[in-house]
Protein backbone atom coordinates (compact mmCIF):
# COMPACT_ATOMS: atom_id res chain seq x y z
CA UNK A 1 0.00 0.00 0.00
CA UNK A 2 2.86 2.42 -1.01
CA UNK A 3 -0.07 5.39 -1.52
CA UNK A 4 -0.90 5.11 2.27
CA UNK A 5 3.13 4.96 3.36
CA UNK A 6 3.61 8.08 1.31
CA UNK A 7 0.27 10.25 3.21
CA UNK A 8 2.17 8.88 6.50
CA UNK A 9 5.44 10.34 5.56
CA UNK A 10 4.10 13.71 3.88
CA UNK A 11 1.92 14.50 6.65
CA UNK A 12 3.18 13.45 10.24
CA UNK A 13 6.03 16.62 10.50
CA UNK A 14 4.77 17.42 13.80
CA UNK A 15 5.88 20.83 13.90
CA UNK A 16 4.81 21.89 10.82
CA UNK A 17 1.34 22.64 11.68
CA UNK A 18 0.64 25.61 13.51
CA UNK A 19 -1.48 26.18 16.35
CA UNK A 20 -3.64 28.78 14.86
CA UNK A 21 -5.02 26.64 12.14
CA UNK A 22 -6.74 24.40 14.83
CA UNK A 23 -9.26 27.32 14.78
CA UNK A 24 -11.14 27.04 12.65
CA UNK A 25 -15.47 27.10 12.37
CA UNK A 26 -16.80 23.63 10.85
CA UNK A 27 -17.64 23.57 7.15
CA UNK A 28 -21.37 23.03 6.56
CA UNK A 29 -20.88 21.25 3.44
CA UNK A 30 -18.77 18.75 2.75
CA UNK A 31 -16.42 18.48 -0.73
CA UNK A 32 -17.16 15.52 -3.22
CA UNK A 33 -15.21 13.98 -5.50
CA UNK A 34 -15.38 14.65 -9.21
CA UNK A 35 -16.94 11.30 -9.99
CA UNK A 36 -19.52 11.06 -7.50
CA UNK A 37 -21.26 14.99 -7.31
CA UNK A 38 -23.75 14.95 -4.50
CA UNK A 39 -27.16 14.80 -5.03
CA UNK A 40 -30.59 14.72 -3.72
CA UNK A 41 -31.24 11.24 -5.61
CA UNK A 42 -27.89 9.69 -4.47
CA UNK A 43 -28.93 11.05 -0.51
CA UNK A 44 -31.90 9.48 -0.49
CA UNK A 45 -30.92 6.01 -1.68
CA UNK A 46 -27.44 6.39 -0.07
CA UNK A 47 -30.08 6.73 3.32
CA UNK A 48 -32.26 3.48 2.38
CA UNK A 49 -28.61 1.45 1.79
CA UNK A 50 -27.04 2.95 5.08
CA UNK A 51 -29.77 1.79 7.60
CA UNK A 52 -30.87 -1.81 5.57
CA UNK A 53 -29.70 -5.07 7.91
CA UNK A 54 -30.39 -7.04 4.15
CA UNK A 55 -26.73 -6.10 3.45
CA UNK A 56 -25.56 -8.03 5.46
CA UNK A 57 -25.68 -12.23 5.46
CA UNK A 58 -27.68 -12.80 8.08
CA UNK A 59 -30.08 -9.50 7.77
CA UNK A 60 -29.67 -7.81 11.18
CA UNK A 61 -26.78 -5.55 10.45
CA UNK A 62 -26.69 -2.52 8.91
CA UNK A 63 -24.15 0.46 8.84
CA UNK A 64 -25.90 2.19 10.96
CA UNK A 65 -25.92 -0.84 13.41
CA UNK A 66 -22.36 0.50 14.12
CA UNK A 67 -22.40 4.15 13.36
CA UNK A 68 -25.45 5.26 15.10
CA UNK A 69 -26.85 8.47 13.42
CA UNK A 70 -29.54 9.03 15.84
CA UNK A 71 -26.49 8.87 18.59
CA UNK A 72 -23.16 10.36 18.45
CA UNK A 73 -22.35 8.11 14.92
CA UNK A 74 -21.31 5.47 16.84
CA UNK A 75 -21.85 2.73 19.04
CA UNK A 76 -20.60 3.38 22.34
CA UNK A 77 -19.11 -0.18 22.77
CA UNK A 78 -15.46 -0.88 22.79
CA UNK A 79 -15.78 -3.27 20.07
CA UNK A 80 -18.55 -3.03 17.74
CA UNK A 81 -20.74 -6.29 17.17
CA UNK A 82 -21.27 -7.52 13.96
CA UNK A 83 -23.07 -10.77 12.51
CA UNK A 84 -23.35 -14.10 14.80
CA UNK A 85 -22.70 -11.18 17.76
CA UNK A 86 -19.10 -11.74 16.76
CA UNK A 87 -17.02 -8.43 17.82
CA UNK A 88 -13.62 -7.35 16.25
CA UNK A 89 -10.96 -5.50 17.61
CA UNK A 90 -11.59 -1.71 17.48
CA UNK A 91 -13.71 0.72 18.28
CA UNK A 92 -16.31 2.24 15.87
CA UNK A 93 -15.40 5.61 14.50
CA UNK A 94 -18.06 8.02 14.32
CA UNK A 95 -19.44 8.51 11.04
CA UNK A 96 -20.42 12.22 11.56
CA UNK A 97 -17.72 14.49 9.56
CA UNK A 98 -16.25 11.86 8.16
CA UNK A 99 -16.66 13.19 5.21
CA UNK A 100 -13.28 15.62 6.14
CA UNK A 101 -11.47 12.85 6.63
CA UNK A 102 -9.02 12.38 4.30
CA UNK A 103 -8.59 8.67 4.60
CA UNK A 104 -10.74 6.27 6.49
CA UNK A 105 -10.72 3.05 9.20
CA UNK A 106 -8.30 3.99 12.02
CA UNK A 107 -5.42 2.62 9.94
CA UNK A 108 -6.49 4.58 6.73
CA UNK A 109 -6.50 1.66 4.63
CA UNK A 110 -9.58 3.07 2.66
CA UNK A 111 -8.86 6.63 0.50
CA UNK A 112 -12.09 7.26 0.55
CA UNK A 113 -15.86 7.48 1.88
CA UNK A 114 -16.81 5.40 -0.92
CA UNK A 115 -14.08 2.84 -0.79
CA UNK A 116 -15.16 3.02 3.11
CA UNK A 117 -19.09 1.91 2.39
CA UNK A 118 -17.57 -1.19 0.36
CA UNK A 119 -15.58 -3.04 3.45
CA UNK A 120 -17.65 -4.04 6.26
CA UNK A 121 -20.18 -5.32 3.72
CA UNK A 122 -18.17 -8.53 2.73
CA UNK A 123 -16.06 -8.41 6.77
CA UNK A 124 -16.83 -11.75 7.57
CA UNK A 125 -17.20 -10.24 11.39
CA UNK A 126 -19.07 -7.18 10.50
CA UNK A 127 -21.68 -7.76 8.00
CA UNK A 128 -20.67 -11.30 6.49
CA UNK A 129 -21.75 -10.89 3.10
CA UNK A 130 -19.28 -13.32 0.97
CA UNK A 131 -19.00 -11.11 -1.87
CA UNK A 132 -20.47 -7.82 -3.38
CA UNK A 133 -21.54 -10.34 -6.19
CA UNK A 134 -24.00 -11.95 -3.92
CA UNK A 135 -24.63 -8.24 -2.36
CA UNK A 136 -25.90 -6.76 -5.76
CA UNK A 137 -28.05 -10.05 -6.91
CA UNK A 138 -29.85 -9.20 -3.45
CA UNK A 139 -30.43 -5.48 -4.36
CA UNK A 140 -31.84 -6.78 -7.61
CA UNK A 141 -33.93 -8.90 -6.38
CA UNK A 142 -35.43 -6.42 -4.19
CA UNK A 143 -37.89 -4.91 -6.23
CA UNK A 144 -38.34 -1.17 -5.07
CA UNK A 145 -34.60 -0.42 -5.59
CA UNK A 146 -34.05 -0.46 -9.05
CA UNK A 147 -36.54 2.45 -9.36
CA UNK A 148 -34.15 4.47 -6.41
CA UNK A 149 -30.92 3.46 -8.28
CA UNK A 150 -32.47 4.58 -12.17
CA UNK A 151 -33.36 7.77 -10.72
CA UNK A 152 -29.69 8.42 -8.48
CA UNK A 153 -27.43 6.45 -11.50
CA UNK A 154 -29.47 5.84 -14.86
CA UNK A 155 -31.29 2.69 -15.74
CA UNK A 156 -30.10 -0.84 -14.83
CA UNK A 157 -27.61 0.69 -12.35
CA UNK A 158 -27.48 -1.64 -9.30
CA UNK A 159 -23.89 -2.00 -9.06
CA UNK A 160 -21.15 -2.37 -6.20
CA UNK A 161 -19.93 0.89 -7.58
CA UNK A 162 -22.71 2.59 -7.13
CA UNK A 163 -24.36 1.37 -3.87
CA UNK A 164 -20.97 2.88 -2.34
CA UNK A 165 -21.33 6.10 -3.66
CA UNK A 166 -24.69 6.57 -2.91
CA UNK A 167 -23.79 5.47 0.56
CA UNK A 168 -20.88 7.90 0.76
CA UNK A 169 -23.00 10.89 -0.74
CA UNK A 170 -25.44 10.60 2.01
CA UNK A 171 -22.29 10.81 4.82
CA UNK A 172 -21.19 13.12 3.14
CA UNK A 173 -24.16 14.98 4.60
CA UNK A 174 -23.55 14.63 7.96
CA UNK A 175 -21.98 16.91 9.10
CA UNK A 176 -22.84 18.73 12.65
CA UNK A 177 -21.40 22.52 12.83
CA UNK A 178 -22.61 25.35 14.99
CA UNK A 179 -21.25 24.27 18.21
CA UNK A 180 -20.18 26.27 20.45
CA UNK A 181 -16.66 26.70 19.44
CA UNK A 182 -17.73 26.97 15.89
CA UNK A 183 -19.52 30.32 17.33
CA UNK A 184 -16.21 31.13 19.13
CA UNK A 185 -14.36 30.76 15.96
CA UNK A 186 -16.99 32.93 14.30
CA UNK A 187 -16.70 35.90 16.22
CA UNK A 188 -19.13 35.36 18.94
CA UNK A 189 -16.36 35.37 22.33
CA UNK A 190 -19.52 35.03 24.54
CA UNK A 191 -19.98 31.57 23.16
CA UNK A 192 -17.53 29.32 25.50
CA UNK A 193 -17.62 29.67 28.92
CA UNK A 194 -14.16 31.16 30.77
CA UNK A 195 -13.35 27.54 31.62
CA UNK A 196 -13.89 26.02 27.84
CA UNK A 197 -11.82 29.02 26.85
CA UNK A 198 -8.87 28.07 29.96
CA UNK A 199 -9.26 24.48 28.18
CA UNK A 200 -8.75 25.81 24.61
CA UNK A 201 -5.80 27.86 25.27
CA UNK A 202 -4.37 24.80 27.60
CA UNK A 203 -4.75 22.64 24.57
CA UNK A 204 -2.58 24.73 22.82
CA UNK A 205 -0.04 25.10 25.34
CA UNK A 206 0.36 21.43 25.52
CA UNK A 207 0.58 20.63 22.17
CA UNK A 208 -2.91 18.91 20.93
CA UNK A 209 -3.01 21.05 18.41
CA UNK A 210 -0.13 20.20 16.12
CA UNK A 211 -2.06 16.56 15.65
CA UNK A 212 -5.54 17.87 16.11
CA UNK A 213 -5.82 20.81 13.81
CA UNK A 214 -8.21 22.03 11.18
CA UNK A 215 -12.17 22.14 11.20
CA UNK A 216 -12.37 18.60 11.96
CA UNK A 217 -9.66 18.53 15.18
CA UNK A 218 -8.24 15.65 12.59
CA UNK A 219 -4.74 16.96 11.66
CA UNK A 220 -6.89 16.65 8.20
CA UNK A 221 -6.11 13.44 7.99
CA UNK A 222 -2.44 12.98 9.34
CA UNK A 223 -1.61 9.60 11.00
CA UNK A 224 0.16 9.62 14.18
CA UNK A 225 1.73 6.88 16.30
CA UNK A 226 -0.02 5.78 19.48
CA UNK A 227 1.20 5.29 22.14
CA UNK A 228 4.47 8.12 21.25
CA UNK A 229 5.62 7.01 25.29
CA UNK A 230 5.79 3.69 26.47
CA UNK A 231 4.17 3.47 30.14
CA UNK A 232 4.26 0.23 31.54
CA UNK A 233 1.48 1.06 34.32
CA UNK A 234 -1.06 1.88 31.18
CA UNK A 235 -0.20 -0.57 28.90
CA UNK A 236 -0.57 -3.00 30.91
CA UNK A 237 -3.94 -1.89 31.90
CA UNK A 238 -5.19 -0.82 28.49
CA UNK A 239 -3.05 -2.83 25.93
CA UNK A 240 -2.87 -0.32 23.12
CA UNK A 241 0.07 -1.68 21.46
CA UNK A 242 -1.45 -5.41 20.84
CA UNK A 243 -2.70 -3.20 17.62
CA UNK A 244 0.09 -2.60 15.18
CA UNK A 245 -2.76 0.09 13.27
CA UNK A 246 -0.95 1.13 10.10
CA UNK A 247 1.12 -1.50 10.07
CA UNK A 248 -1.31 -4.69 9.35
CA UNK A 249 -1.88 -2.60 6.45
CA UNK A 250 1.55 -1.63 4.77
CA UNK A 251 3.41 -4.25 6.82
CA UNK A 252 6.51 -1.79 6.93
CA UNK A 253 8.04 -1.77 9.73
CA UNK A 254 8.26 2.13 10.44
CA UNK A 255 4.42 2.12 10.45
CA UNK A 256 3.56 0.11 13.32
CA UNK A 257 1.37 1.71 15.93
CA UNK A 258 0.40 4.51 13.62
CA UNK A 259 -3.37 5.47 13.57
CA UNK A 260 -5.77 8.26 11.56
CA UNK A 261 -5.69 10.99 13.90
CA UNK A 262 -9.38 10.79 14.88
CA UNK A 263 -11.76 13.85 14.83
CA UNK A 264 -12.47 16.06 18.55
CA UNK A 265 -15.73 16.97 17.19
CA UNK A 266 -18.24 15.14 19.42
CA UNK A 267 -15.98 13.49 21.33
CA UNK A 268 -17.83 13.88 24.77
CA UNK A 269 -20.87 11.77 22.89
CA UNK A 270 -18.56 8.72 21.74
CA UNK A 271 -17.06 6.98 24.58
CA UNK A 272 -15.29 4.49 25.46
CA UNK A 273 -12.37 6.00 23.61
CA UNK A 274 -9.53 5.50 21.19
CA UNK A 275 -8.74 2.68 19.09
CA UNK A 276 -10.00 -0.13 21.13
CA UNK A 277 -12.28 1.53 23.23
CA UNK A 278 -10.35 0.71 26.32
CA UNK A 279 -10.63 4.15 28.00
CA UNK A 280 -14.58 4.62 29.48
CA UNK A 281 -14.27 8.50 30.26
CA UNK A 282 -13.10 11.70 28.54
CA UNK A 283 -11.76 12.75 31.83
CA UNK A 284 -9.57 9.75 32.20
CA UNK A 285 -9.16 9.68 28.08
CA UNK A 286 -7.47 13.13 28.31
CA UNK A 287 -5.07 12.49 31.10
CA UNK A 288 -3.64 9.09 29.05
CA UNK A 289 -3.37 11.20 26.04
CA UNK A 290 -1.35 13.73 27.86
CA UNK A 291 1.04 11.00 29.56
CA UNK A 292 1.38 9.20 26.30
CA UNK A 293 1.69 11.45 23.98
CA UNK A 294 2.93 14.56 25.52
CA UNK A 295 5.10 12.85 28.43
CA UNK A 296 2.61 15.28 30.47
CA UNK A 297 0.84 14.59 34.07
CA UNK A 298 -2.12 16.60 34.40
CA UNK A 299 -3.50 18.71 36.59
CA UNK A 300 -7.29 18.19 37.85
CA UNK A 301 -8.01 21.82 36.98
CA UNK A 302 -6.41 21.02 33.72
CA UNK A 303 -8.18 17.93 32.99
CA UNK A 304 -11.46 19.73 34.24
CA UNK A 305 -10.82 22.34 31.60
CA UNK A 306 -9.77 20.44 28.22
CA UNK A 307 -12.80 18.06 28.92
CA UNK A 308 -15.13 21.05 29.31
CA UNK A 309 -13.38 22.51 25.92
CA UNK A 310 -14.34 19.18 24.18
CA UNK A 311 -17.99 19.35 25.15
CA UNK A 312 -18.04 22.83 23.44
CA UNK A 313 -17.35 21.00 20.03
CA UNK A 314 -20.44 19.31 20.01
CA UNK A 315 -22.42 20.60 16.91
CA UNK A 316 -25.44 20.76 16.09
CA UNK A 317 -27.14 17.45 14.56
CA UNK A 318 -28.60 17.61 10.90
CA UNK A 319 -32.57 15.89 11.44
CA UNK A 320 -32.81 12.17 10.28
CA UNK A 321 -35.83 11.14 8.89
CA UNK A 322 -35.55 7.22 9.05
CA UNK A 323 -36.35 5.83 5.20
CA UNK A 324 -39.33 3.33 4.46
CA UNK A 325 -36.71 0.40 3.17
CA UNK A 326 -38.12 -1.58 -0.25
CA UNK A 327 -40.27 -4.67 0.91
CA UNK A 328 -39.11 -7.86 0.88
CA UNK A 329 -42.71 -9.32 -0.34
CA UNK A 330 -43.43 -13.16 1.01
CA UNK A 331 -39.51 -14.23 1.63
CA UNK A 332 -37.23 -14.01 2.93
CA UNK A 333 -32.90 -14.31 2.42
CA UNK A 334 -32.37 -15.97 5.84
Amino acid sequence: MPKIHSIVSAITLVGSISVASAWEALPTTAPAPANNPTTAEKVELGRMLYHDPRLSSTGTVSCASCHNTMLGGEDNRPNSMGVHGQTGGRSAPTVWNSAFNKVQFWDGRAASLEEQAAGPVTNPIEMGMKNWDDVVVRLKSIAGYQAYFDKAFGENSISKDNATKAIAAYERTLITPNSAYDKYAKGDKTALTAQQIRGLKTMAKLGCTTCHSGPAFNGDGSFQKFPVINNAYLEKKYQFANDKGLFEVTAKSGDEHFFKVPTLRNIALTAPYFHNGSVKTLEKAVKVMAKVQLGKKLSNEETADIVAFLNALTGEFPKQTMPTLPATNGTSFN
